[in-house]
């Protein structure tokens, strides 16, 4: 495990330079990230470069033993270029365009922007490709953060047109493919599609899905020339970005095709605001409120950030920047007491983590984050996440132990991005968000110690027991011949609601549900509701715990070689099991309630010899990393769990590693 932090020397004096490099050094720090947002430093003026400083500060550091990753800069461009070329700056859905004073203010298809940013990146390149002191490359900073991820500019609204005709060909593709026959919408040609704006009262729901694609697909080939260029001109180096977890508006499986890992921000305190509307179940069946401390966030929403981010590229990630003080950015920012720091470490390590950065060193004195704690406060002393720092230097030697061990989910959920965007769009049910149909398993099997790989369809399935896909709503050729493979292969897969409903432009499928994935469930939807509170469908089984009502989402399924497991009480099916080759396919055809979603994937498991790890109490998470047990205590007062064959009890606030070498020793 290696520990670093994110630094600033263009904001801090150059006499500040040795002294805090010096002290990073001492730490126990080994890596600083530099300059992803230095392109004013870098050029002042329109081709006028000034390199001596950024020498001087990599000199610096390299000198007190630290090694680099370099940022690139076109996160945040100088004032000259958005001044001279307005052309850069991005509009939102609105029409209204971005100012200078930010970040992120700016169009990926913008084709002065692109020129300028590989001009800097390239005179980057050639500067410090070969230096000994980098050791790697981030590319550009947090894409589509500020709800940047979509521009509707003139130049994307080009971009678009020739990004729909290299899809569809013809415009007569393009309009069966949407639907264009309703109300009139059908085009003559690619000059009449503009992008799906707010002048547009009730966009095309497939044109709306195709323009997210296509502005997740524009950041791709804008990161993509970047890349290109780092390795060329740094060859051995590596090539990262910083992804946002949980984020919905790209597709970060596509964006991390090209590195050569993944890493991303992790703001715990700030996560459950960002995405906790997004994920908790709604009403009644949201059940008791954890009683979290309230400096720690909350651990599964965490964990579920990071398992996508392993996910990615189904590897190890690193964190490159991890909160140690309060965040800035939140409703209420709360102050984080010692040991916080420290059981955040503990919780990415356990999840797959190999290196993590802080951010920052030191609290700024300006401009946006003065609010920001960093490993030093304003006045340079030593904040509450230092004290963490110093305390794990100690536990350097088991750190290091686990981060070389591998962690072997074998339970994967199903991510597509389509999925997200599709019922974004259309959810039917203003409760129904495609993150939460996912999140209601996570839990189950979070609150279970059942480690997790969250991939997409398209990844390699063929390495886990049990896949779940609780809501393959957009289907495609490539997506259902993946999965008939891993079923043939030996594999279990469950499907739940709304899957197959549509294909892949986004329109209903003109065959009985699921769609394609019929003949794989062996059932046929013969019904399916949105249903109001308190309205619910009477649940018979035998499956223990898969009780009580169906609620919120309901189908009814017919089988044709599927057994049924649970019916509703009316007699049509709720829950099937199709055997196929090797494997089985399981259909729940109802939005569950997480004692429900528990009780499925409890079946599940045992379907393939999985035995859960321990009921764990409300606020403790354990996780499995090679033979260590890492449980972690995310309440103020002492838990105890009973794992393997002994009660363990773990402090508030506080970790505790079991070995099971040694235990079974």
């Amino acid at each position: 495990m290696k520990f670093g932090v994110c630094y600033y020397p263009e904001q801090w004096p150059e006499a500040r330079w040795a002294v805090d490099a010096q002290m990073m050094h001492d730490a126990g720090l080994q890596i600083v990230r530099i300059a992803e947002f230095a392109w004013a430093a870098m050029e002042p003026a329109d081709g006028r470069y000034t390199w001596t400083w950024l020498d001087k500060a990599i000199q610096t550091l390299a000198e007190a033993g630290l090694q680099i990753i370099l940022g690139t800069p076109t996160a945040a461009p100088p004032v000259w270029l958005t001044r001279a070329y307005p052309d850069v700056l991005r509009q939102d859905a609105n029409g209204r365009g971005r100012s200078h004073g930010t970040r992120r203010h700016t169009c990926p298809n913008s084709p002065t922007y692109r020129r300028y940013s590989q001009r800097i990146v390239q005179m980057m390149v050639t500067r410090y490709g070969q230096d000994p002191c980098i050791i790697g490359w981030q590319v550009d900073n947090e894409f589509g953060g500020g709800k940047t991820g979509r521009c509707y500019c003139p130049h994307c609204a080009a971009a678009f047109r020739t990004w729909l005709q290299a899809r569809y060909g013809r415009i007569e593709h393009l309009n069966e493919a949407w639907g264009t026959v309703f109300w009139s919408q059908t085009y003559a040609n690619w000059a009449e599609i503009n992008p799906p704006d707010t002048a547009i009262d009730k966009p095309n729901p497939s044109h709306v899905l195709d323009y997210y694609r296509f502005s997740s697909d524009s950041l791709g080939t804008y990161q993509q020339q970047q890349v290109d260029m780092i390795h060329a001109g740094a060859p051995g180096r590596f090539v990262t970005h910083n992804f946002m977890g949980l984020f919905r508006d790209l597709n970060q499986f596509d964006l991390a095709a090209a590195l050569d890992f993944i890493t991303w921000d992790n703001y715990p305190t700030g996560n459950p605001e960002r995405w906790r509307r997004y994920l908790l179940p709604v009403g009644e069946a949201a059940g008791p409120v954890v009683d979290y401390a309230y400096d720690v966030g909350d651990p599964v929403i965490t964990g579920m950030a990071h398992d996508l981010m392993r996910g990615l590229k189904q590897r190890p990630f690193w964190i490159m920047e991890q909160q140690c003080g309060h965040i800035n950015w939140g409703h209420t920012n709360p102050g984080i007491r010692p040991r916080t720091t420290r059981l955040w470490c503990w919780h990415a390590l356990a999840h797959g983590a190999e290196a993590i950065l802080f951010f920052r060193w030191r609290a700024t004195l300006f401009a946006q984050e003065q609010y920001h704690s960093g490993l030093l406060r304003h006045d340079g002393r030593p904040d509450v996440g230092w004290a963490d720092l110093k305390t794990m230097q100690a536990e350097r030697a088991l750190l290091a132990q686990i981060a070389a061990a591998s962690l072997a989910a074998e339970v994967a959920i199903l991510w597509q991005y389509d999925d997200l965007w599709a019922l974004q769009e259309q959810p039917h049910h203003h409760d129904y968000d495609y993150m939460r149909q996912l999140f209601v398993f996570y839990q189950a099997l979070s609150s279970s110690g059942i480690s997790v790989d969250i991939v997409s369809p398209m990844a390699d399935l063929s390495r886990y027991k049990v896949v779940l896909a609780p809501t393959l709503h957009v289907t495609s050729s490539p997506v259902v011949a993946a999965l008939q493979a891993y079923v043939r292969g030996g594999g279990h897969l469950l499907l739940g609601v709304r899957s197959g409903f549509k294909q892949a432009s986004n329109v209903v499928t003109a065959v009985p549900l699921p769609g394609a994935l019929s003949d794989l469930a062996g059932v046929t939807v013969t019904d399916w509701q949105s249903l109001p509170p308190p309205a619910g469908w009477v649940l018979q089984t035998e499956v223990p715990g898969l009780s009580g009502l169906a609620t919120y989402w309901v189908e009814a399924l017919q089988p044709h070689g599927a057994r049924p497991l649970a019916s509703y009480e009316h007699g049509a099916s709720a829950f099937t099991e199709h055997g196929v080759a090797n494997g089985r396919v399981y259909y729940l055809g109802l939005y569950p309630t997480p004692a429900q979603a528990t009780a499925v994937c409890h079946y599940l498991l045992a379907g393939v010899g999985i035995t859960p790890l321990v009921n764990l109490p409300p606020g403790l998470v354990a996780r499995c990393r090679g033979p260590y047990t890492i449980l972690l205590n995310f309440t103020d007062h002492p838990l105890t769990a009973h794992i393997h064959g002994r009660d363990t009890r773990v402090a508030a606030r506080d970790i505790m590693v079991l070995d099971q070498a040694s235990l079974e020793g």
